[in-house]
Parts: structure tokens; sequence; C-alpha cells
């Protein structure tokens, strides 16, 4: 007769189990594993000392044919195809039990695993409430937080458990996950920006800019980077603003950059940025504002380096002006949606001193008819190596294709070749008009106007169970 595996036999012909084997009895059915394999559970779950000093069998009161689906994970990593037979709550109870929900997370809302090309509409996230979200924000894990009305409601990365918290504002305007279960928050009509506990609700603390006339300040927008929050501040008679930087654990004001005063009727010099993005690559902070008047929509596009507190670069926009950018870290370019065309521009961050540095992805001869603004409340957002663009309820993603031989232009930088393609299916086409657009694990979140929801979109082998 043939040993056990993992096992050897001694001079009198007795089988003696290896002493790396483990033998486990959950609810009733044996699993053989080895202690290498528990050791992959981490020091703080359930097995982190059985690979030591257990011996004999290990009786656990659960369920066995998750606990089968769970050391699967453990043995290669990646959960087994049967999975799908499985309620994701089920699961995650008793990977919270065992001690490895991190594996489980991992596994299933992994930023490595976004695709793009294969994102399909999955879920649709309900809210309480008639109000509809004004902004959202993710973290890495795949976890979404949405501001509607003066509400916050939380999704954790599973999607599964859902909380929502009362804030002081009439309506969050701007909010910004800051960690698993906080968020800054701030409202263009209420003074202060709040660090709020999304578990409990509570204002953590208040943080406020003191500007020269001693008028409340309201938030514009907010942004961080792994040091720093930054917040933008107008104050509350719309006649100065500036960016503050604080230390992100102690929250502690750092230095305050881009502080304009409104002299006369000079709007040009005191437009206060209503969006910021930290540029890892670069160390730079990138802040954009925008302001509509009679002859037409200007703004301006500022880099800050938050070392020295000086700008580095500065777009001037007067003709096209955007309507929505953003910055793509990987590809090192700058893009925007015109306000007055609708089309996707992008500008070479390597060559951002140019006088006209602006590239048109659509059509560059397009003239609005009767002055339309084709381009209003349309969104950008950047991810990865691709750009999400949103006209009216249609996202569009444009992608950099590699050509074999790259000409270069008079500046000597390799012209860039993207590509647009269109998301989504024929019946999902006529949607309403998309107002928010966050990434997320390997999930994109998308919120649209007057709808009480947030959708959800990923590859079709990660919809769930």
């Amino acid at each position: 007769m043939l040993p056990f595996v993992g096992s050897t036999t001694n001079r009198a012909g007795l089988t003696i189990l290896d002493s790396n084997i483990v033998t486990v009895d959950v609810g009733g059915q044996i699993f053989q594993t080895t202690k290498q394999t528990l050791t992959q559970a981490g020091p703080k779950s359930l097995f982190s000392g059985v690979s030591e000093s257990h011996s004999g069998v290990l009786f656990i009161d659960r369920d066995p044919e998750l606990f089968s689906v769970l050391l699967s994970l453990l043995r290669t990593g990646n959960l087994p195809y049967k999975v799908k037979a499985f309620d994701v709550q089920d699961l995650i109870s008793d990977s919270q039990f065992y001690g490895i929900e991190p594996l489980l997370l991992n596994s299933l809302s992994n930023p490595s695993q976004f695709d793009a090309f294969n994102l399909e509409k999955s879920l649709v996230l309900p809210l309480n409430g008639r109000d509809s979200p004004s902004t959202i924000t993710t973290a890495p894990c795949g976890s979404v937080h949405v501001a509607h009305g003066s509400k916050i409601t939380s999704f954790d990365w599973s999607l599964t458990r859902k909380s929502t918290i009362l804030t002081q504002f009439t309506a969050v305007d701007s909010l910004l996950a800051i960690s698993p279960f906080v968020a800054a928050a701030g409202a263009t009509d209420a003074s202060g920006l709040q660090i709020l506990d999304l578990q409990t609700g509570n204002v953590k603390k208040s943080l406020n800019w003191e500007n020269a006339t001693r008028s409340s300040s309201t938030v514009q927008a907010i942004g961080s980077s792994p040091e720093f929050l930054f917040s933008s501040f107008e104050s509350g008679r719309r006649n100065s603003n500036s960016i503050v930087v604080y230390d992100l654990q102690s929250l502690s004001p750092v230095m305050e950059i881009n502080h304009s005063e409104i002299y006369g009727a000079e709007i040009e010099s005191a437009i206060p940025a209503t969006k910021l993005i930290w540029v890892s690559g670069y160390s730079l902070l990138m802040s954009s504002g925008s302001h509509s008047r009679l002859s037409g929509v200007l703004g301006n596009i500022k880099f800050w380096d938050i070392r020295s507190g000086n700008m580095v670069w500065e777009f001037k926009e007067k003709v096209d002006c955007f309507s929505d950018v953003t910055v793509s870290d990987n590809l090192s370019r700058i893009f925007k949606v015109g306000v007055n065309t609708g089309e996707l521009f992008f500008a070479d961050m390597r060559n951002a001193g140019r006088e006209n540095p602006w590239v048109c992805l659509g059509d560059s001869g397009k003239v609005p008819v009767n002055g339309k603004k084709e381009g209003l409340c349309c969104k950008v957002e950047s991810h990865g190596n691709q750009v999400f663009c949103s006209k009216g309820g249609e996202i569009e993603l444009w992608t950099e294709v590699v050509m074999g031989c790259s000409k270069k232009s008079e500046d000597g930088l390799e012209n860039r070749v993207f590509r647009k393609n269109l998301m989504g299916r024929v019946k999902d086409m006529g949607a309403p008009k998309i107002t928010n657009l966050a990434f997320g694990g390997n999930k994109m979140f998308v919120t649209r106007k007057d709808q009480q929801n947030v959708e959800v979109w990923q590859i079709n082998s990660a919809r769930g169970f």
C-alpha cells in the first residue's frame, strides 16, 4: 500500500505523517495542507500560531465549503472558479473570522485587474433620499463615498456594506477620502473645511482660512499628496482666494500658495481653483479654475512646486477655455475638454512652456453652432494609461496607440497618436448627463444628473457572485 502524500515509512513499516502537514477539521470535513500554506494568511490570522506549535487535528466550527474556497486563495493567491456559486457577504464574513480579509480584498478588488476596454455597467448602488450625487471620492481598495445633499453615503470595497452620515452642510460640494474612515468635506456656501469621521459623522477638526477681510472662507476644491492636504478657499465676499497646504498627519497649516485679490474689475486676477490634482511624477500640484463672463469663458491652469511655494507653469485659457481638465502622470500629458467645441485636447508636460501647447484630438476645425457651448459640463479624468471623457450621457475612452515609426514634431518630441472608443452598450445610449467619474480598485464609478444612485462599471469576470 502506498503511503500518504507528505508521509514517511519507518523500519517497522508504519506510516508517519510529515510534521509539515497540518490537518484541519472544518465543520466535520477534513482538510490537509502545509504549514507554509497557512503562513500565507499572515501573522494576524487565526492560523498564525498553527504553523509553529500545533500538532494533531485542529477543529474549526465553520462552513467547510467556504473554507475550501479560502484555502485555495492561500494556496494559489487566486480564488477558484467555483467562488461564483457563493454569496460575497458570506465569503467576507468567513475571511474576517479567519483574519484574511486583506487577501480576499486583494484578489477581488486589485487595481492591477482594471481593464478599461472590458468595463461594463454591472451594478447600480441606490442612495437614500431625493438628492442626486454632487461629488464622489474613492479609495485604492475600491470603496466609494458619495455626497448627496447634506449626506455622505459610504460603500465598502465589496459594495455590500453601506452607511450614511449627516453633515452640517446644506450640500457637500467637495469630498476627499484621506483614510478608510476619514474624509475632508467642504461646501461653496458654508465656511470651513471639515475633517469627518465617516463611521460616526463627528467632525474631527474644522480648518479655516484667515483672509484679509476677516470674512468666512468657503471651500472650492480639495486635493492631497502622500504628505499634504490641499484646500482651495475663497472669501465669503468673493474678492480673494488662496490654496492652503496642510500636513496630512497633524492637519497643521504648512504654507499658503496662489493667494489672489480682486482689484477693481480685474476678475482675471483672482479666479479661485476649483480642481486640485497632485502630479506625483513631477512632485507638482495642479490647480485650475475658470470664470464665465459676457465675452466668453476664461481660466487658468497652474502648476506649483510645494517645496518652494513657487509657480512653475501657467496656462491662460481664453480662446477655447476648458470645461474640465486633468493630468495623466503615466502619459506626462495635460488633458482638457474645450468648453466651446467640446473636443478633447492635450498638452505635453515636457514642453509646457510653448505659446500654444494644445493639440486637438478631435475636430480641430469645429465651430460651435449659434454660439452653443458644446463642452459645457463635460468631464475628463485619467486613470492608468487611459483618458475618460464624458459627452452628455456617453463616455469616450482615449488610448495612446504605439506606432512602429513615430515622427517627431518641430520641438524634437515624438508625436503622440490617440484613438477613441465609445464605452458601454447601444442600449445605454441616451442616458442622462454624466456628472462624476471616479476610479477605485478594479472599478469605475459614474453618477448622472437627477439620478439617485451610483453606477459601477467593471469587467465581466469581476461582477460578483
